[in-house]
């Protein structure tokens, strides 16, 4: 099958190649994102493989099915960033990577915990330039913090699992709640009670309609004074500037972000010569409070593997006629 590839980095072809390695599909590889620019670059091909970050909308989806395109290979997990109805009525199939090492992200989660908490990256740059002072580096300790987890999918339990291993208390709030997960001690409430009772709070739900700004003015009001918010989700679960206000008032005590609801204008790319055009991720980089990584939680080797080879074998069943109903995206999935 030949396959256009977007928005491909160094890593994305050493993985890709080695899942392809003995699959024998045609991967031309784009440095730049699908969007309405681009989507002729995928004229005469049978499938695009696109990211997080490209823009599937209506239009794009539209030229892609004028384009021959039967195919859209996700290499992730959320599929907000595709016009699903419009892939539908263009006789475009979507696939997905339904899931990879959830543990990948939920380490990431708690790296930003503990970074933003015990202050090591500033630690770090002090020592760097001879300062072995220790003034205003206090952290807490997370043993007997209140740990609220919005989201018990997969990558949800398994944070949950890490921050019971600190002597936590886990309280969550999920749609579907788990059963199995009050093995973990794990006590579902209403989320307004999440909100109210926690210390930290770990945003681990899809973005949908209804979880849009899910963290908003009203929402952080509900929050303790001084808490921590953790988002390695889905960026416009966050309103940015209700979340820029409540940091100026002190009222969120820390942020710990892996994404951004407009990444998809700075992320993956070196904008360390230009000045950023984004006034809000500015503004948050100027907090001492706030830690901002670019989308990498998913980041690992590990995760990467698992990644590549669904979606080369995504790739394989679709050509086949033998898709994994697990990986499929339809417009029953939309909410």
């Amino acid at each position: 099958m030949k396959v256009a590839v977007f928005s491909t980095r160094s890593y994305d072809i050493e993985y890709l190649d080695k899942a392809n390695s003995e699959k024998h599909h045609e991967l031309v590889y784009f440095e730049s994102s699908l969007k309405q620019k681009t989507a002729r670059l995928a004229e005469n091909f049978n499938a695009v493989c696109v990211f997080v970050n490209d823009g599937l909308t209506k239009e794009v989806v539209e030229i892609l099915g004028q384009s021959g395109v039967k195919l859209i290979a996700l290499r992730c997990a959320g599929f907000n960033n595709v016009d699903v109805e419009a892939a539908s009525k263009n006789n475009i199939r979507i696939l997905r990577v339904a899931s990879y090492s959830s543990t990948t992200v939920a380490e990431h989660a708690v790296a930003l915990i503990l970074t933003l908490n015990r202050k090591t990256h500033k630690a770090y740059n002090r020592v760097r330039e001879g300062n072995f002072s220790i003034e205003r580096l206090t952290g807490f300790e997370l043993n007997g913090k209140t740990v609220g987890i919005i989201g018990t999918g997969r990558i949800g339990t398994a944070f949950a699992s890490i921050m019971n291993g600190f002597g936590c208390r886990i309280v969550a709030y999920d749609r579907f709640p788990k059963p199995s997960l009050k093995d973990m001690e794990i006590t579902y409430y209403p989320l307004d009670d999440v909100l109210k009772m926690s210390d930290i709070i770990s945003l681990h739900c899809p973005l949908t309609p209804e979880t849009h700004h899910l963290i908003n003015r009203d929402s952080l009001m509900l929050m303790k004074k001084g808490v921590m918010l953790i988002n390695t989700s889905r960026g416009k679960l966050i309103d940015t500037e209700a979340a820029i206000d409540a940091l100026k008032d002190g009222h969120l005590g820390y942020l710990g972000i892996d994404v951004y609801e407009q990444e998809e204008k700075l992320f993956y790319r070196d904008l360390s010569e230009i000045i950023i055009p984004d006034d809000k991720i500015s503004r948050l980089m100027t907090f001492p409070n706030v830690l901002i990584t670019a989308h990498q939680a998913y980041f690992t080797d590990t995760a990467l593997t698992q990644i590549a080879q669904t979606t080369v074998q995504n790739l394989t069943d679709f050509e086949h006629g033998d898709i994994n109903p697990r990986n499929q995206v339809d417009s029953t999935m939309i909410i």
